[in-house]
């Protein structure tokens, strides 16, 4: 009888494994296609009256194509999401290519998130505990755990977090689904804003007869507001645990 039950827990441990070996394949095979060769600015300007005119042709088509390739790249947390928003801001617009890559990061994230929540969740929290001081994992998970909205919003908002690094740690700290859904989605509004106005942008400068000059980068001030709009989403925690204390 145990040898069965440890049977069944060691098919279970396997089979949570497998979405993340379809990840790390999908992976492989994307570089190995040479797909990433389409994954930069002088590639979309290439490509750009093409897009365009499917566009015009499919409106609907278009838009449901690039929420499903924003899944994707997110989910296998390829690092091509600012590029693939700024896209969306000179083929959509701010307005609709905003909103088109708020709802494909979001879905995105929450299939990685939810895949190594159940792949990697326990082992991650078994080495952190035997590498933090006895008590103190669990003491972040129930801290994380009481103010999960404002703390997914914080780490959304701050562009030095990593995008990828935030679902893992996220799905480490058991950060519930719907805090995580919302932070997510919230968090990353102003970011994403910014970088479809940049593309947006970009409509004007290939529209010139050299195509124009594509080095261009996000002002500091866009990232210091940023860090104003963290430091707002984390001030109701540390307010309630002022008034703990």
């Amino acid at each position: 009888m145990n040898a069965d039950l440890r049977l069944i827990g060691r098919h279970r441990r396997l089979a949570r494994l497998i979405p993340l070996v379809v990840v790390a394949g999908l992976i492989a095979t994307v570089f190995a296609l040479g797909l990433d060769r389409y994954a930069t600015l002088e590639a979309l300007r290439a490509h750009h009256g093409g897009l365009i005119a499917f566009i015009e042709r499919s409106p609907g088509s278009a838009a449901l194509a690039y929420v499903a390739i924003y899944i994707v790249l997110t989910a296998l947390s390829l690092p091509w999401a600012s590029l693939l928003t700024i896209a969306g801001g000179l083929l959509f617009g701010t307005a609709l290519g905003s909103g088109l890559a708020v709802v494909g990061a979001t879905i995105g994230s929450l299939i990685i998130f939810l895949i190594a929540g159940s792949a990697l969740g326990e082992p991650l929290r078994e080495r952190a505990r035997r590498l933090l001081p006895p008590g103190r994992l669990e003491r972040i998970e129930a801290g994380f755990r009481d103010n999960a909205l404002a703390y997914m919003l914080a780490l959304r908002l701050a562009p030095i977090f990593p995008f990828v690094a935030v679902n893992l740690v996220a799905a480490l700290l058991g950060v519930p689904l719907r805090a995580y859904i919302l932070g997510t989605a919230f968090g990353i509004v102003p970011g994403t804003i910014v970088y479809a106005l940049f593309g947006a942008g970009l409509s004007e400068v290939i529209a010139q007869p050299t195509g124009g000059d594509l080095e261009v980068t996000i002002p500091t001030s866009l990232i210091a507001a940023f860090f104003g709009m963290a430091v707002l989403a984390i001030i109701p925690v540390l307010i309630k645990r002022w008034r703990r204390g």
